[in-house]
């Protein structure tokens, strides 16, 4: 279940919509960094192929598409659409009204637009545009960035021309004959860490006769990474190991009121990682949230990594998206609940074990697709040959 490149190099792909015009495509989805960034990817990719060609985004109102598609070039509109709340069933009233207007506004979006394909990556608004798009016979295609499909893209699924996948097994959400498996688009400028390391270390103040652990939550914070490593500390420090700690905004204020002012000089502790390639490049061992897009980009990067899914996400994905590498002996598995416990000992022990680093890094590298961005573009404008 691989993609056929050389197939898909063979083919002229087309570059004209109907009437010779420039090719149309929407893209919709969106509500978390690991929908929206591999959205713009995709834009990117199909601008980069021909740059005439006219691309819209569809999102939802009050979501982070409407601020960050904007802000990376492209135009967006959004839809009046959220969620099914499974933890308070009252608040789900309204949405069968809500998705009915949001499917029509679609359609009148479709109509104005006139796309000759329409793309969906995810998030509340790929539901009612993909299926307008279906309805009036625009072609469709899905990228499913997690190992276990949500319900909305398993729906999808039955009517779409392609699906395009980051993990195998993915043949038991979606028709095989539609999978081709391409990756998840990564920021190609974070994953660039080749002779970055002494470059790296002086950044953020580091030894180069110390190992290191980086220490990613996302750029919201995770809750629980930052409880597991102020708990284990004190262990830290007696290893004489250094740490870069990205709390997320959330938690950044709290964690230094935590260190205080007597913070030890091996603990690097920032807000946000502006420059993910250095923090990649310094870190001998990664700790981190398991989503789709932060597991590409380890892939690539090719570091023993521990990862510790989030609990709070539809379908419990991200241990799903950890699972499966584990099956390939790519990654160490600690799960939410027993990070505070377990986590620092276990990156210790994973410090201390270079066979198994050596391992880890070997694995996780076999799983690289680098190039998906350019991969999904190519199949959007594929699919648009028989509209």
């Amino acid at each position: 279940m691989s993609i056929n490149s050389e197939n898909t190099a063979s083919q002229k792909l087309p570059l004209q919509g109907v009437g010779g015009r420039p090719l149309r495509i929407i893209i919709s989805g969106g509500g978390t960094g690991g929908h929206i960034f591999p959205a713009v990817s995709i834009a990117n990719a199909l601008k980069k192929l021909d740059p005439d060609t006219e691309i819209l985004f569809v999102g939802a109102n009050g979501r982070m598409e409407m601020e960050k598609v904007p802000a990376a070039g492209y135009k967006i509109i959004g839809l009046d659409i959220s969620g099914i709340q499974r933890k308070a069933i009252w608040k789900n009233v309204m949405f069968p009204v809500k998705l009915l207007r949001s499917v029509r506004k679609a359609l009148q979006i479709i109509k104005d637009f006139k796309p000759d394909a329409a793309v969906g990556v995810g998030g509340f608004a790929s539901g009612p545009l993909l299926y307008a798009a279906s309805l009036k016979g625009i072609p469709t295609l899905i990228q499913e960035q997690n190992s276990y499909a949500g319900i909305t893209n398993k729906w999808l699924g039955a009517k779409a021309k392609k699906i395009c996948v980051a993990f195998d097994g993915m043949e038991k959400f979606f028709p095989f004959e539609k999978i081709i498996k391409t990756g998840n688009p990564i920021r190609k400028e974070s994953v660039n860490i080749a002779g970055k390391h002494m470059q790296a270390l002086e950044l953020y103040k580091l030894s180069s006769f110390k190992k290191t652990i980086l220490i990613t939550g996302g750029s919201l914070g995770a809750r629980t990474l930052n409880n597991s490593i102020m708990a284990g500390l004190d262990k830290i420090i007696a290893a004489d190991v250094q740490v870069i700690w990205q709390t997320g905004k959330f938690y950044y204020q709290s964690v230094l009121q935590q260190l205080g002012p007597d913070k030890h000089p091996d603990i690097c502790v920032v807000e946000f990682l502006n420059r993910m390639d250095l923090a990649y490049a310094a870190a001998d061992v990664v700790i981190s949230r398991a989503g789709a897009g932060t597991i590409a980009e380890l892939c690539v990067i090719k570091k023993p990594v521990i990862l510790v899914p989030s609990p709070n996400v539809a379908e419990d994905h991200q241990t799903k998206n950890a699972l499966a590498l584990v099956e390939e002996q790519a990654a160490i598995f600690v799960a939410d609940r027993d990070a505070e416990a377990r986590l620092v000992d276990k990156a210790l022990e994973l410090l201390n074990d270079n066979d198994l680093q050596k391992t880890l890094s070997n694995n996780i590298g076999k799983l690289a697709l680098p190039d998906a961005d350019e991969v999904i573009a190519k199949e959007v404008i594929q699919i648009t040959n028989n509209n």
